[in-house]
């Protein structure tokens, strides 16, 4: 239906329906979230209510995929999620290059594997109706303090550490996956040249995240899910996906294991450590890197 009509309009079309969606299921988790202060005198309503709560994002993103279909010549190509289940957690690493990762982690991973969860900033919070829906979901916040504030306040030093074990205590009884953006912020050229990064197509990967993640879920993790998310046909915007300039969208999933003891050490206090999980981090991303040269080069598959 939309490819009958010229892109811009096509563009505002497919713009408000996708935030009509967001905005719509961000109130009804809202208008839901009473359930969970009830379930605090109540503790066995605890596992429906949030069954009922995952369900509407699991919802939102299967209705995006509907309105994804309306896109003309839209292609997903996606590869390796054969092995995925929903019973086990996962730590999810992706690359970051455009706001459209994150509506692609969430249609190509949904009912895959446990619902995803993203490590987001505090400040996130004070976005109206989608902070609260977030906070009401049990994402994750994190409050990190700067190197300048630590040597002010040498007490607030690990104090971001006990912040996210104690969010993620409430995963310790159902599987979640926890999605992080590792490169800390959306690719762009001009970052490639600044940051000097050694990769053809990333960022240099912020180590010290993954091993923040690790230590405060503890061996809950089963195994890192790499994701790699590739545009052929360019990095788009947001309005050049509503408008339907997006042709190919490629995805590729593959699993590793997470040595037991990255569980159990201190990134900050062992430098042993830090310098064995920093190669460990590059390994996998020059590994990514070279995932996505082949992704971005290659020809359409029958995937879907």
């Amino acid at each position: 239906m939309l490819s009958l009509l010229p892109a811009p309009l096509r563009g505002v079309i497919m713009g408000t329906l996708l935030i009509a969606s967001t905005v719509f299921s961000s109130l009804l988790i809202l208008l839901l979230s009473p359930l969970k202060l009830l379930a605090l005198w109540l503790p066995t309503l605890a596992p429906p209510v949030r069954r009922l709560l995952t369900a509407v994002q699991e919802n939102w993103a299967s209705n995006n995929g509907r309105l994804y279909r309306l896109l003309p010549g839209l292609r997903w190509e996606v590869h390796g999620m054969e092995t995925l289940r929903r019973d086990r957690w996962y730590f999810v690493m992706a690359n970051h290059q455009a706001w459209l990762d994150i509506l692609t982690s969430f249609h190509v991973l949904n009912r895959r594997i446990p619902p995803l969860k993203i490590f987001i900033k505090q400040e996130l919070l004070y976005v109206p109706v989608v902070g609260l829906a977030v906070y009401a979901l049990d994402y994750p916040f994190m409050k990190r303090y700067s190197k300048e504030l630590l040597a002010r306040k040498p007490q607030l030093r690990g104090k971001d550490l006990e912040t996210t074990r104690a969010a993620c205590a409430k995963y310790a009884d159902y599987p979640v996956s926890v999605l992080s953006y590792i490169e800390g912020t959306r690719l762009t050229p001009a970052k490639h040249q600044a940051t000097a990064s050694p990769y053809r197509h990333l960022l240099k990967p912020k180590a010290a995240g993954p091993a923040f993640v690790l230590s405060a879920l503890g061996e809950r993790m089963d195994c890192v899910l790499d994701l790699t998310i590739a545009y052929p046909d360019g990095v788009p915007s947001f309005w050049d996906f509503c408008c339907g300039r997006v042709r190919r969208i490629v995805v590729d999933v593959r699993l590793r294991d997470i040595p037991p003891h990255f569980c159990h050490s201190s990134y900050e206090n062992d430098a042993a450590y830090r310098a064995e999980f920093q190669q460990w981090i590059g390994n996998i991303w020059a590994e990514k890197d070279n995932t996505l040269d082949r992704l971005l080069t290659a020809a359409p598959s029958s995937h879907h």
